[in-house]
């Protein structure tokens, strides 16, 4: 079978990661497979911020368990454990920005799963940079406009084996 057909086929989220860093060139592989997804008419509206500081990872896990409404006890880790959070936003004033940053979201994960790294796609990232937290984090960093939060990309090194894949369901394709 075709290795990227494979990689599109055997990707599975990831719930629980080992603490190790990924390699740096692994991080950086991923981050550019990001860049280069599709977006409405080349305007690339998505950016990418790599978290890797363990300190503002976990901050980033205090904001998102936040966002989520308070169903979690002050030790659940909305993103198992991975070491690596790759948060994507995307500029509100293009049309497209949503699908663009969820291409971006796909490319980081299939990237990733082609290096031997797990991830997630974690939810909530429009919460968090609604947040003081968020647009306080975004003018430390520099970053100016309006830009919403589309998702994070958990990463790591898989604690265990990825789980098998359900079953497609029925009438998923209609060909005519």
């Amino acid at each position: 079978m075709n290795e990227t057909l494979k990689v599109l086929e055997t990707r599975r989220s990831c719930r629980n990661f080992k603490p190790d860093m990924i390699k740096d060139e692994e991080l950086k592989a991923i981050v550019r497979a990001g860049t280069y997804a599709a977006t409405g008419m080349g305007k690339q509206s998505p950016i990418i911020i790599a978290v890797t500081d363990k300190k503002l990872r976990d901050e980033l896990m205090v904001e998102n368990r936040k966002a989520a409404g308070g169903g979690w006890g002050e030790d659940y880790d909305p993103f198992y454990g991975a070491p690596v959070v790759l948060i994507v936003l995307a500029r509100k004033d293009v049309p497209t920005y949503l699908y663009d940053g969820s291409l971006v979201l796909g490319n980081l994960m299939n990237a990733a799963e082609s290096l031997g790294v797990a991830s997630i796609w974690i939810h909530r990232a429009k919460e968090e940079f609604e947040s003081d937290f968020g647009k306080n984090l975004l003018k430390k960093l520099g970053i100016e406009g309006e830009y919403e939060g589309i998702g994070h990309c958990a990463l790591g090194y898989a604690a265990g084996p990825a789980n098998a894949p359900a079953p497609r369901k029925e009438n998923y394709v209609y060909y005519i």
